[in-house]
């Protein structure tokens, strides 16, 4: 009986000592270490735009107007809280119907013909939901929407996009992208009249 109550007592000492370990003292550390190397990134990647957050760098939004550009599909409805996919397969019936809806409507938001290629981003969701990025390819079929929503020539609509080409991801990952945010509040600071 002895023996039992050492070995529980030893367990439960561990129990505590690893929960604390695991559970506190080394989270803590964590984002101590994080916060002071990557305060930016650690705190969300966040936008502020006179004094408000409009977004983060990190999690795509809802653009509907026709004056911006419109990112990714989102099967969470961009809900940093709760990311994820639909997790339909490539043989699932609902998702080809989704698929050929959007495809549908970015052809008739954009002005291109029925048999005009779209590209895949513009259609599809992403793993998390909450992909922030398109590709250059996606930006631009949008340049004669927004140009004409907004007022602007669509060459200065084709500098914004050009100017806020990301590299692939370490220079070797992925392919370039432009994050939509960041493009629309470019889009947002040209109407003010800045540069």
């Amino acid at each position: 009986m002895n023996k039992i109550t050492d070995d529980l007592k030893t367990a439960m000492l561990l129990f505590i000592a690893f929960s604390l370990l695991t559970g506190l003292i080394y989270p803590l550390l964590m984002t101590g270490i994080i916060q002071i190397a990557m305060p930016e990134p650690a705190s969300g990647s966040l936008i502020v735009v006179n004094g408000s957050v409009v977004g983060s760098e990190l999690i795509g939004q809802n653009f509907t107007s026709p004056g911006y550009f419109h990112g990714r599909p989102s099967a969470v409805n961009y809900a940093g809280n709760g990311s994820g996919a639909s997790n339909f397969g490539p043989t699932s019936k609902k998702l080809m119907e989704l698929v050929s809806q959007r495809i549908s409507e970015v052809r008739a938001e954009n002005n291109l013909s029925s048999n005009a290629a779209v590209p895949s981003e513009l259609v599809l969701t992403s793993a998390s939901g909450l992909d922030p990025h398109i590709s250059v390819e996606g930006a631009m079929l949008q340049v004669p929407r927004v140009a004409v929503a907004r007022g602007i020539p669509e060459s200065e609509a084709k500098v914004l996009v050009y100017q806020h080409i990301e590299p692939a991801q370490f220079g070797i990952m992925g392919q370039e992208r432009v994050n939509v945010l960041n493009l629309n509040l470019a889009l947002d600071e040209l109407n003010r009249g800045g540069h």
